[in-house]
């Protein structure tokens, strides 16, 4: 019986010893080779301009009714958003688009031909504003001018903020403060202090909504569906060791 328990115990000193020695490797590798450190910047912020796209439409079979119906739709629209609080400075009203439209047919001996069934026009309406609750309420209260008769399609706010270039420089100083600490914790905790910074890297910029499963991206993410936002860099120090 003392000798299984002579075994057990020194089972668990070789492991212990071993363990011991594997970090103090680590250690002194790191340490040897410089250290390197990530450190991460957030901020989470809600946006402050808003652009919201919508179009209407009209048919005819002559080119100037078509005109004539959907300039008339177009401005009971303006007028519809400049009653809603929206002013005309943020209004945006493209081009008409003009597409003809056709329609496959086939004769009585099977072959088949295009017909001319008419034009279709559409005009988008773009709206940019800083009054994001204001035209994110209009939004969704447009289906209004449906039961008016009017056929307007429209589309999902963007969101946008328009301070990112200031709140990107906070977010790098905060990430490089987070890597610097990491890595005097590092050497304080391996016997050492840091040396001069030999290298410093920035990552990808990303910017996701708050409170969804979004992946970041390789390449960087730039949320525009949601108001409320979250956006994180890091940074990558390399320090020499003394």
């Amino acid at each position: 019986m003392r000798a299984h328990v002579n075994t057990i115990l020194i089972a668990i000193a070789i492991i212990v010893s071993t363990s011991t020695l594997a970090d103090a490797v680590i250690k002194r590798y790191s340490i040897d080779n410089g250290i390197m450190v990530t450190g991460l910047g957030s901020r989470d912020f809600t946006s402050d301009l808003i652009i919201w796209q919508s179009s209407v439409s009209a048919r005819a079979m002559n080119l100037k009714e078509a005109y004539t119906l959907i300039e008339g739709r177009r401005q009971k629209v303006k007028e519809y958003l400049v009653k809603k609080g929206i002013k005309n400075e943020e209004l945006n009203i493209s081009s008409i688009d003009i597409e003809k439209e056709f329609q496959t047919m086939s004769d009585p001996d099977g072959t088949s031909y295009s017909q001319f069934i008419g034009y279709k026009l559409i005009q988008r309406i773009t709206v940019e504003s800083k009054k994001v609750d204001l035209v994110e309420k209009v939004s969704r209260e447009v289906s209004e001018l449906i039961d008016q008769g009017i056929e307007i399609i429209t589309e999902n706010p963007m969101y946008y903020y328009t301070k990112l270039s200031e709140l990107k420089l906070e977010m790098i100083a905060q990430a490089t403060e987070d890597a610097k600490n990491r890595a005097e914790n590092i050497a304080d905790k391996s016997d050492a202090s840091l040396g001069k910074l030999k290298k410093a890297s920035m990552g990808v910029f990303q910017i996701v909504g708050q409170n969804t499963d979004e992946d970041f991206e390789s390449g960087g993410s730039f949320n525009t569906s949601s108001k409320n936002k979250t956006a994180t860099i890091t940074v990558r120090l390399e320090y020499e060791a003394e």
